[in-house]
């Protein structure tokens, strides 16, 4: 098991399960044995991981993939029907429920939850730890399931992008030290700063990753429970999305994080929360997604640490100075960087890990996803598959996850968040989706 891989797979604690959650949705029942044989053919047998389970990890002892030798694909489907009155609440609730639940380690640890009753049609919820694979990878190999979807796993060498390589190396000169001089090293900024040299920017990169400092508490960060709850937003025109950034010079992504900045704010200010800004990691891919998927899978990405401007609330300027702070993030190696902290956290003992995971987590307040999904409409076993959601999970502190998906020409977003925090996620779902209207029209 890789270092990155080992270091999620630590990572579970009652409060944050480390889980890629994902949810379909259809119009219309999907043949349910037609669908299983179409996941086992096209996933399980395919991707090595999905029968094998996490051994060993032992004190001292690295852990690793094993065969599992009871291996039964049936034991990882449940088959359900969603209770009266059959809505997107009702399967709200349902998916919540369920993400509160840790997966069985003595099995590969993936299922599924074949869901009828959901309204006219039906859907289907996907867990997958995320020792398995990131949750980008993850959303391609569901789309693997899809009629005419990705032809299946191939073998591919990672590459990392924007200078990542030199990245790398900078963080191994600082692995070098912290083997040396003692894991202090790592949440020392000025050494940081020393052992960066040769690289434009890469001694400030490593020193915002590094330096102290943490969100405040917030009606968003806080003290944390066990439950969770999530919510959607109803879908955008996707085309409004690239009006609004053709008319203000902005990037869709950067279009889609004011909305999710904008709604976040209106939530703090309505807590009565008077903050200016708070941080979202955001998973940074460092594989090629014009590549087959590697068949061991794995996690292959860095976290960039975004600041998001959620005391602005006049619309173009917030969304103006979003765009600012995405494209200083696009030139930088911090992604790389982070993905390279992961990985030395995989290789020290637990209780280290537990206290370095904690020092980067309380960074930020929420984790921000954008995948962009397929243009045209997908069907599963002969069923149009209607919508889709992945989150990711949260980790150490962070007690919100917000999924953002694009899906056949349409955008739709999802929360999930810590009950203990947020009581209505609904309400940021549906402030997302105002606002985003909101920057359509003044384009």
């Amino acid at each position: 098991m890789s270092s990155a891989d080992a270091a999620w797979l630590r990572m579970d604690r009652p409060t944050n399960l480390m889980i890629v959650n994902s949810v379909l949705w259809f119009d219309e029942p999907v043949d349910w044995e037609r669908c299983k044989a179409v996941f086992v053919d096209r996933i399980v047998d395919r991707f090595d991981r999905f029968h094998q389970r996490a051994a060993g990890g032992l004190p001292l002892t690295s852990p690793h993939w094993e065969d599992d030798p009871g291996f039964d694909p049936a034991l990882h489907f449940h088959h359900v029907a969603l209770p009266a009155p059959h809505d997107r609440a009702t399967l709200q609730a349902f998916i919540a429920d369920r993400i509160s639940t840790p997966l069985d380690p003595s099995r590969p640890p993936w299922e599924v939850f074949l869901i009828d009753d959901f309204g006219s049609g039906c859907a289907i919820l996907v867990r997958i730890h995320h020792s398995v694979a990131d949750g980008i990878a993850l959303a391609r190999v569901m789309l693997t399931l899809t009629d005419g979807g990705e032809p299946g796993a191939g073998i591919a060498e990672a590459a990392s992008r924007n200078g990542g390589l030199h990245a790398l190396g900078s963080l191994a000169r600082l692995a070098g030290a912290a083997a040396h001089e003692g894991i202090e090293t790592l949440l020392h900024p000025e050494h940081a700063r020393t052992l960066a040299t040769g690289a434009a920017g890469d001694a400030q990169t490593l020193a915002k990753l590094l330096r102290p400092g943490a969100d405040p508490r917030s009606a968003i960060k806080g003290e944390q429970s066990i439950a969770h709850l999530v919510a959607w937003s109803a879908p955008v025109p996707l085309w409004r999305v690239k009006r609004a950034g053709r008319a203000h010079g902005a990037t869709v992504n950067d279009v889609l994080v004011s909305a999710v900045t904008a709604a976040v704010g209106r939530h703090l200010r309505e807590q009565g929360d008077d903050i200016d800004e708070v941080h979202a990691l955001v998973p940074f891919n460092l594989r090629p997604l014009d590549r087959p998927l590697p068949r061991e899978l794995g996690n292959r990405f860095g976290l960039v640490l975004l600041g998001l401007p959620v005391g602005i609330t006049e619309p173009l300027e917030r969304l103006a100075e979003v765009k600012r702070r995405m494209d200083a993030i696009k030139d930088s190696h911090e992604g790389a960087f982070a993905y390279g902290i992961l990985g030395l956290m995989g290789r020290t003992p637990v209780q280290l890990e537990q206290r370095l995971l904690d020092y980067f987590t309380a960074k930020g307040s929420m984790v921000l996803t954008n995948v962009p999904g397929p243009r045209r409409r997908l069907s599963l076993a002969g069923t149009p598959l209607s919508g889709v959601l992945v989150w990711a999970p949260c980790s150490g502190s962070v007690g919100m996850s917000v999924s953002v998906f694009s899906y056949a020409g349409k955008v739709t977003v999802g929360f999930l968040t810590d009950a203990g925090l947020v009581a209505d996620p609904q309400a940021l779902a549906d402030g997302f989706r105002e606002e985003l209207l909101a920057l359509a029209r003044a384009a």
